[in-house]
């Protein structure tokens, strides 16, 4: 049994281990090769994060879900490339948008060079994702651009908030499954179809992908509360902080609405406050930590993360369905 890819995945079989391994190696130049520039200072900015490593989630999910078809077949790698570069892409967009001083472990690009090179480069990273995503063919760029503007537009409703009567928890939800659960189904899609898998077996592992990518988002949003930084690879409480509604917040604030305990009142209060304080913020974390809404968050991840397992079902039993099983339990376990 070998250790492979983010939460300590186990691989099995040595044969899908030696797959796994060889394509997230070859992933890996992919992305040193693919965020090279003429210009040095535009490498070194490109690359910021790829070589701060991270847990390449994404591509993991190609090359387990090209198990159902032929694994060596020459897109599968490319398309993992233009999910990560993807990825990479939003997240220096995301730092300046929440305006965090570290990402994995390092400081985050906007805190490095400022806002303006962080967003460059996070364009700039889309446009190397859309040159390797041309060789792919006109589905792979009309799939891709169809996740894309889900994307955006997750994260254009996340701004604008949940409007009119909307349930801000079923907003939220949605909000997820366009900014993280889109990308995460493209990668299963891709591994499927690059590898010419049954079209009924590319469906179910898109599905799949979906409801994983919201439980994976639903966990950071559990540790976000409820780890250190050792942990997350970035400070925790940065939502919080940036007064970005996750997850336990919106159940707390719903629980407050509902019940009207002074407690989750005043709890409220302290959340919606100036937390650029470090007293107040750490208050509102040990608060929130021992609140019945992180527990609430953490069963909303196991549902997630159950509905994705179910959506497997069909597939044939084998190690790569193993993982895929897997990963749902290490989402759930990442979650506590």
């Amino acid at each position: 049994m070998t250790v492979v890819g983010p939460f300590g995945l186990s691989v099995r079989d040595q044969a899908l281990e030696a797959d796994v391994q060889t394509g997230l190696a070859a992933v890996e130049a992919g992305l040193l090769d693919a965020t090279k520039s003429e210009i040095p200072f535009i490498t070194e900015a490109a690359q910021h994060l790829v070589l701060a490593g991270g847990k390449r989630f994404r591509p993991l999910l190609v090359m387990l879900a090209a198990q159902f078809g032929d694994p060596y077949a020459p897109g599968v790698v490319p398309s993992a490339v233009v999910v990560e570069l993807t990825h990479l892409a939003t997240l220096y967009h995301d730092d300046v948008m929440d305006e965090a001083d570290v990402r994995r472990g390092v400081d985050s690009a906007n805190t490095r060079w400022g806002n303006s090179i962080a967003v460059l480069t996070g364009d700039f990273l889309f446009a190397r994702a859309s040159h390797t995503l041309a060789d792919l063919g006109p589905e792979a760029v009309r799939i891709q651009s169809e996740a894309f503007e889900r994307l955006v537009t997750g994260q254009i409703l996340e701004t604008a908030g949940p409007q009119g009567d909307r349930d801000p928890v079923d907003h939220y939800l949605d909000v997820l499954g366009g900014k993280t659960g889109s990308l995460v189904a493209v990668s299963c899609r891709f591994g499927a179809m690059m590898s010419g898998a049954d079209e009924s077996v590319v469906d179910i592992l898109t599905q799949y992908g979906e409801r994983l990518g919201v439980a994976f988002q639903l966990a950071d949003d559990v540790l976000d509360i409820a780890s250190d930084s050792h942990e997350s690879g970035k400070t925790p409480g940065t939502d919080l902080r940036e007064g970005i509604p996750t997850l336990p917040v919106l159940h707390l604030r719903a629980a407050a609405a509902a019940h009207g305990r002074p407690e989750d009142v005043e709890l409220v209060e302290l959340v919606d406050s100036d937390l650029s304080d470090d007293a107040r913020h750490a208050e509102a974390l040990r608060r929130l930590r021992v609140h019945p809404a992180l527990e609430q968050a953490r069963r909303d991840t196991v549902r997630y993360a159950e509905e994705a397992r179910t959506m497997l079902a069909p597939l044939p039993e084998g190690y790569a369905k193993s993982a895929l099983q897997e990963l749902c339990d290490a989402v759930v376990h990442r979650a506590g």
